[in-house]
């Protein structure tokens, strides 16, 4: 493998040239932009390969999907097999998607009914959107570092500048200002500022997102207490309480972290590692709010979609939960990934650097910085140029982690304990040259 400081890099740079003629920017997706272009020719189990030759071992795992590992065997036979029986038909439905539905209402503690999706900014979308349609009420309530998808109503306030805080900050430009003034933003793990925004806004909040883990801003665990606390002011106020699991669902277990938590929402979202990279997403929840949805008979709340139950990303749904279902993997990657958070602290303790090895499960995060982290705003601690610096240095020596300062990473079930060893390794090497 190519592990030094100068590994090729000049087809990946031919095909981002080209790529920037025909797509803007040279890549379908914002986070996929980086200040070095990459371009991908390979993946397996726990290694991705570029065009230049270069093989990494791959933390990213496509912000989270790759679960059992790259082109996983049994998922891609499941696909395979899907690919020879009905393809779209567009009306009605298939075993497939039934089965998909009863294993979702069998894992997940809040789910009484489950609709299929092809994303996690669909399923997000959906939810509020029911969650209005039963309500009659038209504000949100999410928290500062969370993020629920890409459309208007809930892209905002998610990695804020320092000045931003406590105002408004959407995502994008052409957001519609009837969409940004009906969303509360609140400090995360602080119940006291949830129920001061229910209360300057008697009877209008339709529904509270919660991010089950804001993962997206690497690994801030909820206190127990501030979720408890939601699902008491939710029924007290008649208040929506959505789980986004689009990230923690199936990734951390069958059940998703409200199984951890014991609280159940409402409302779940999932996608991401429930196909183990494939497109699929649900949204699950309350038998009577699931039947507002016009796939009822009298249900209120439209909702469509043509590749909902898509027959490839349905059979790799069932494939992945049939391999999580004894619970090895869970062991396995939650194994590993206690021993790589563990790892990386004591290097760095003993090194002298100022470094909070953070996660959860399979999951963690270094953030460079002393002190405890219980919301976004204490990341503002965070040295973000040794944060980039640190996983630039990394994926030189052939391990690949997102070079994006706060941003999680994560161990599948096709990582080994020599893979996790070999990354400490490396990981001491390279903080050695950043005392």
């Amino acid at each position: 493998m190519n592990a030094h400081p100068k590994m090729p890099n000049s087809h990946s740079q031919a095909l981002a040239k080209r790529a920037g003629q025909v797509i803007p920017g040279g890549v379908n997706s914002a986070t996929r932009r980086l200040a070095r272009p990459y371009s991908w020719d390979w993946a397996e189990g726990a290694y991705i390969r570029d065009v230049d030759g270069n093989t990494y071992l791959d933390y990213h795992a496509a912000f989270g999907p790759i679960l059992l590992g790259h082109n996983h065997p049994g998922v891609n036979a499941a696909v395979a097999e899907a690919l020879h029986g009905v393809d779209m038909v567009g009306v009605g439905v298939t075993e497939a998607e039934i089965r998909l539905a009863e294993k979702v209402v069998e894992h997940v503690p809040s789910a009484e009914m489950a609709l299929t999706f092809s994303s996690g900014s669909e399923a997000t979308y959906m939810a509020v959107r029911l969650a209005r349609g039963v309500t009659g009420r038209s504000k949100l309530i999410k928290f500062q570092g969370t993020f629920h998808g890409w459309h208007d109503y809930l892209l905002m306030n998610i990695i804020s500048s320092p000045e931003k805080i406590g105002q408004k900050d959407p995502g994008s430009a052409g957001q519609l200002q009837d969409a940004i003034d009906n969303t509360i933003v609140v400090r995360f793990n602080d119940l006291d500022a949830v129920e001061a925004a229910i209360a300057a806004h008697p009877g209008e909040i339709a529904a509270i997102f919660l991010e089950a883990i804001p993962h997206n801003i690497g690994c801030v665990l909820p206190r127990q207490d501030f979720v408890e606390g939601l699902r008491r002011l939710c029924d007290e106020h008649g208040i929506v309480l959505v789980f986004d699991e689009v990230i923690t669902g199936f990734r951390h277990g069958l059940g998703g972290y409200q199984a951890k938590l014991g609280v159940k929402p409402d409302l779940t979202t999932m996608a991401k590692a429930i196909a183990n990279g494939y497109p699929c997403a649900v949204v699950a929840g309350r038998r009577d709010l699931m039947m507002q949805f016009s796939t009822a008979p009298g249900g209120k709340v439209f909702v469509g979609g043509t590749y909902n139950g898509h027959p490839v990303g349905t059979a790799a749904a069932l494939a992945t939960i049939a391999a999580l279902e004894d619970g090895s993997v869970y062991e396995r990657t939650f194994r590993l990934g206690e021993r790589m958070r563990t790892g990386l602290q004591e290097i760095a303790d003993r090194l002298g650097i100022a470094m909070i090895s953070a996660g959860y499960g399979s999951v963690f995060t270094p953030y460079f910085m002393d002190g405890t982290v219980e919301r976004y705003e204490d990341l503002l601690r965070n040295d973000t140029a040794r944060d980039v610096g640190f996983r630039s240095a990394m994926i030189e020596h052939g391990i690949f982690m997102l070079p994006l300062a706060i941003k999680r990473n994560h161990i599948s079930a096709a990582h080994s304990e020599a893979d996790v060893e070999r990354t400490l390794d490396v990981a001491e090497t390279v903080l050695k040259t950043m005392r």
